[in-house]
Parts: C-alpha cells; structure tokens; sequence
C-alpha cells in the first residue's frame, strides 16, 4: 500500500516537540532546582544546532527554489513558518520559567544573578578593576558609517548595537562580548554572579569617551555551521579540507537573529538591512540571550541539596587490569551506562596498549572526550609496537576540529590513521584486541551503542557489550578490512552492517513478525531509539501494525511516525522518555514468534544511518544478557515519572497525566542509579 504526507509528521516540528519534553523538565516537580537550570540550558543548545544544520538546510533550499517536499508533504517555506510558530512558543515558555527558577534559587540557594546597580561596596570595586585591568584593553567598538562599513559578527556572539550622537547626527556602532573571558563572572564572597555583557554595557562611556549614547541593545546571530564538505566527499587530503572548512564556518549564511526586547525599532531596522534577513529569521526573547551560560551556576559547590543525588557507577573490581581477558575467556560482559563504570571500556584499552600478549589495536573514534584517556593509551600502545589502527571520523558534526587534532596526534604517535569509506560516516563503536596466547590468536571484541568518549559516558545512557565470540571477531576483522582496505567480504556471521545489510535486515525481521501473525502466531516488536524519520521503515512499521503486529516504539527525539490512528497505526504505542540522563542506546526487539531475537547497536531509524553511514547492531545470543535487556524494556514502559506517550496530534504527554490510577512513583532512571549502589 501507498502511504501519503498526511500519514506522516514534519521532522522539524517533531524534533521541536522533543525540545519542548526537554523544556517541561525545567517546571517538573521531580527536579532540584539547578537541576532545573541545566535543562534551559540544553533548551538553548538545542535550538543553537537545530537553526545551525536543519533551519540553515531549509534555508538553502527555499533561496534556491528547490520545491522539494518532505516526508510530511510540506515545501522548505511551508515548513520555516510553522517551525517559527512553533519555536516562539517553546521560547516564551523558556525566559517565562528562567525568572521564576532563578528566584527559588536566590531564596533557598543564595545564588544570584545581578545587576550592575545592585553592585556595591568590595563587588563594585573588584568588578570596576576587572574591567580596567582585563575588559577595556581586549574590547574593540566598531563605528559603522561610510567610511567603517558593517563588520563580520560571529556566529554564536553577543553583540550590542548603539546609537551615539555625532556631530552630524546619529551613527550606529557594535561591540562584541569577548569569547575569551568567562561569561558568567563570580563575584567575591557567597555565590552571586553577574553577566559579562551588563558589565560592559554599564562601562560604554569609557570606550566611547566624550559622545552621548543613545540607545543600546543586544543581539546575537546564528549562521549556517554546517561543513560545505558533503559526506560524499572524497577530497584527496580529507584531513586538510575539513581544517579549511571548520575555518569558513565563522563566514556561513546567517540563519537567526535573535535580539533582547527593548531594542530601538531603528537599530532593529538597520540590522535587518545590514544582515539581509527577514523579518522571520528574528527572535526576541524577555531575558539574557544564549541561557547555555546556566552551565556555570549548575556548578556551583556547596548546595548539594538543589542538585540531583551523585551518580556513583558501579565499578567491578573483578573485570579490571588482565583479569578482562580471563573473565572474557569465560564469559561475555553487558554493561549499562552511567550506572555501571565507563572506565572497564577506557581500561581494556590501557591493559591493552601495556600487555606483550597484545598483537594490535583496532578502533573506531566518532566523538571522544577533549581530554581522552583513550587516545593517551592508543598513542602509549604504538610506542610500545603494537599495531594500532584509528578511524577517526572527520566529518563527526561539530567535533570535526577536534577530531583532526586527535588525528594528527595519533600519527604523530605511530598510529596507522583512516578516515573511513569516500561517501560515508562511520558512526559504528567497535574496539577489535588481537592478543597471542598459548593456544593461538584470539580476539576481544567491545561493540557499544554510545561513542567512546568518557565524559559523555557519564550523563548518556548506553550499552557496553565485551566478548570473546569467535564468529563476531571475525566480523570485526572485516568490518575493519572494508573500513581500511578494499575488502569486498560481505558475509557477516552475526554483525548487521549498513549501509549494505541493514535496513534489509530489519525489513525482513517486520516481514517474519507479519507473517508469524498471519499464521496465527505471536507478533510483537519493541524498537528503541534516538531518531525515528526514515520512510521505508515506517511504512514497514504501519503494514505490520494492520496486519496485527503488536508495536512499541520508545524514541527520544523526531518521530514522524503517527501512532494509534485508526486504519493505519492502531497496534502502534510510541513513547518518550527524557530525564537526568540522556536515552542513547539502541534496542531492537523481535518477539519472533517465542523464539526472541534482539539487537543493541549504533544505528537509529533514520535514512542517514540506514543509507548514509557505515553502522553496526549486534544479537544479544546470551539468555541472561536477553532478559536482562527485555527487564529494562519493561522498567522503561514501568516508568510513571518520566515516561511521555504520543498524542493523535504528535504531541506528547506524561503518562502519570494519562493513568487515573493512584500509583507509588516509579522513576526508571532513579530505580537503576540506585539499584547498582545498594
């Protein structure tokens, strides 16, 4: 059957509506109040990626009258005005909350925020000599007239826009907020604060000494960051056009411009000319601009009692230091992140890079850390002869600088670097150990859901899979072979790999599920991930609903799929969850008629993943690690505290709004922080 956009939701607005979960953890209840700061915070990042990559995309194509329409049927025009609707109400919430959150946490945290007119006595006067001493000699006011014409602003700065009296009438000038400094300025004794741009706003007479200022404002632009290098790309230096790109992207497209209510209708005016945006591409906002400065007060010592209780991952004293290798002779290991220690991951790189049993090293880098333990035990394996070989994606969005640092290090350190397949991401988390023992070669394999890095690891919530499995070894073998040589294997033992297997494979496990129903079998899959846009897969997804398949989808972030609609999705449940820890991992479940299959991996249902990069999900074969994987299913779809389900207009709500049950509070994150502490 034909599926039609009204069968499906926009990916924006959809995406916007997770943006709007993650805003509702700033007014749950459930939530310490810095706690609540944290999540305005991520509401502003967010929205600084979304605007940066997807507005900027719509952007390009309705400039170039590309009439192309989405999954839902909507043109690129179509789709920015609905989303702006949609954003302004998300952004109204958000500055409606920061004033509220921020006077609970003056009163029970003496932690504030000031004015410059509420500065006095020791304040006043470490603020007026860090302005004298730090701010003055790196500010630079730039006069626009015929002569100075309007400068290139950073993308993500805070500006601010003056009208200072001349002579001869009235001239425009900007200056920038320094990136340099910190923001958010500490001031001397207790726990208050006060914003690097209300410093210098309230000190502009010195920089413009001797002229009446008439007006002042503040304004911040976005541009399009997105790298002009495809991923299709095949330059020949891939390592030097991703440095020159990363560099061109402070000269992108502005996509945003977002200003504090109260500039002048003038300043405003002559922004949008100097700029060239329209009036839609404008967002005021009742507050300071860019909240992702929040992350400082979240830090703050000594009020423990406003943030979330510590996360203390388990550690297992058993699976450390060479003991990795006997116990994985044994048996294999399935980890959940952040409850239980990242460091078993990190560690079986650094017993690696130290064992003379260890052969060589093999690896995949997505996104790592800025000061990664990994990368240290990689470089000290090479420089203890190992052969170690890095992938090391490049074109991992916005950790591209990071990344060619990290290459050029590898290198340097002996390190035999790669970029991966010309045309595609490699976004799969595969760490292959060749090590010789008494009765031959072996290989120690750690497959993961989440990227290798150890400071996300601690607030994304992720499978960490070890084995010794001989068959998936061999797959890892040739995972990296196709990655580094020009292997044409394709005859995977276990791995499901895209772009070449993957999305056949899981058409064909909905095929089994559709036909075990219509032989009057049992029918039932559970799918878990970050992103759910693809086209294909839906459609798969709503034949095997009216066909009778029983299906639950639990997806963090843009769903276009619409659930429970008569004729089309009824068998159909799809659930959020957003809460402390970010949902990361992807489960796939297949009831199989009683005999289960599932699978944990790196890819979620989403056309990029499925077609556009290389990608891995591996069975769970162990009974014990299966059950220990479908309990966590059903803790999830327990969960009354954080758990959301779709509405018929792809909205979401709280299911403790849905059930008129009174029931004790289940919080499936709580219960497994606290499980692994007991």
């Amino acid at each position: 059957m034909s599926y039609t956009g009204k069968d499906f939701y926009n990916r924006e607005l959809s995406w916007i509506e997770f943006n709007k979960r993650v805003l509702s953890e700033a007014e749950g209840v459930d939530n310490p109040l810095l706690e609540k700061l944290k999540f305005l915070a991520i509401v502003s990042s967010n929205f600084d990626e979304f605007f940066k990559v997807r507005v900027a995309g719509l952007k390009a194509q309705e400039e170039s009258n590309l009439e192309l329409r989405d999954i839902a049927g909507l043109l690129p025009k179509e789709q920015l005005s609905l989303m702006k609707k949609e954003v302004i109400k998300v952004i109204e919430k958000q500055y409606k909350l920061y004033p509220e959150i921020m006077s609970k946490i003056k009163i029970e945290g003496n932690i504030n925020i000031k004015n410059y007119s509420e500065l006095m006595g020791k304040e006043l006067r470490f603020i007026e000599n860090y302005y004298n001493e730090t701010l003055f000699p790196i500010l630079t006011p730039m006069a626009i007239d015929t002569f100075r014409p309007f400068p290139h602003l950073n993308s993500g700065a805070i500006n601010l826009i003056l009208n200072v009296k001349e002579k001869d009438g009235v001239s425009f000038a900007i200056v920038e907020i320094p990136r340099v400094v910190n923001r958010l300025i500490k001031l001397p004794g207790g726990n208050n604060f006060i914003l690097l741009e209300e410093v210098i706003k309230n000190n502009l007479n010195k920089l413009f000494n001797g002229y009446e200022i008439l007006d002042i404002g503040y304004f911040r632009i976005t541009r399009d960051e997105d790298l002009g290098i495809e991923e299709n790309s095949e330059a020949e230096d891939l390592l030097s056009e991703i440095e020159k790109e990363v560099k061109n992207r402070k000269w992108g497209n502005p996509v945003r411009v977002e200003y504090i209510k109260g500039v002048s209708k003038k300043s405003l005016e002559f922004l949008k000319e100097q700029i060239e945006l329209e009036e839609e591409s404008f967002y005021a906002v009742l507050g300071p601009l860019d909240l992702t400065f929040l992350w400082g007060i979240v830090d703050v010592e000594g009020v423990d009692n406003l943030k979330f209780p510590k996360n203390v991952p388990k550690y297992y004293k058993e699976f450390s230091g060479e003991n990795i290798f006997k116990v994985l002779s044994k048996k294999n290991i399935l980890l959940r992140h952040p409850f239980e220690s990242f460091e078993h991951v990190t560690e079986m790189v650094k017993v690696s890079s130290q064992d003379p049993k260890v052969l060589a090293i093999k690896q995949t880098l997505y996104r790592v850390s800025g000061d990664s333990p990994i990368i240290k035990y990689l470089k000290k394996a090479a420089e203890n002869g190992k052969q170690v070989t890095v992938l090391v994606e490049l074109k991992a969005r916005f950790d591209e600088e990071r990344n060619v640092k990290w290459a050029r290090e590898l290198e340097e350190a002996g390190c035999h670097v790669i970029y991966g397949l010309s045309g595609l991401k490699t976004h799969a988390k595969c760490l292959l150990i060749i090590r010789k023992e008494d009765d031959g070669i072996k290989r120690y394999i750690h497959l993961g859901t989440g990227n290798y890095n150890d400071s996300t690891a601690k607030l994304y919530v992720d499978y960490s899979f070890f084995t010794k499995d001989e068959e998936m070894g061999i797959d890892a073998s040739y995972l990296f072979n196709k990655l580094t040589g020009f292997s044409k294997i394709d005859d995977w033992k276990k791995l499901i790999v895209a772009p070449t297997h993957l999305r056949y494979n899981l058409y064909k496990f909905i095929d089994r599920e559709i036909e075990n129903v219509s032989k009057g079998g049992i029918g039932k899959i559970i799918i878990k991930v970050n992103g759910l846009t693809d086209q294909g897969i839906i459609e798969k997804l709503y034949d095997a609903s009216k066909a009778g398949v029983e299906i639950v989808l639990i997806v963090r972030g843009a769903c276009c799929l619409k659930s429970n609609i008569e004729g089309l999705s009824e068998n159909i449940k799809v659930y959020s969850l957003v809460g402390r820890f970010l949902e990361h991992d992807r489960i796939y479940y297949f009831e199989n008629n009683g005999d289960e299959e599932l699978y944990l991996g790196s890819a979620d249902c989403m056309t990029r993943n499925l077609d556009g990069r290389v990608e891995t999900i591996f069975p769970l074969e162990n009974k014990d690690d299966r059950k220990k994987v479908t309990q966590l299913l059903k803790d999830i779809l327990k969960d009354n505290v954080k758990l959301r389900i779709q509405n018929k207009n792809g909205s979401y709500s709280l299911i403790s709004n849905k059930s008129k049950k009174a029931e004790l509070k289940f919080n499936y994150q709580e219960y497994y922080r606290e499980k692994v502490n007991e």
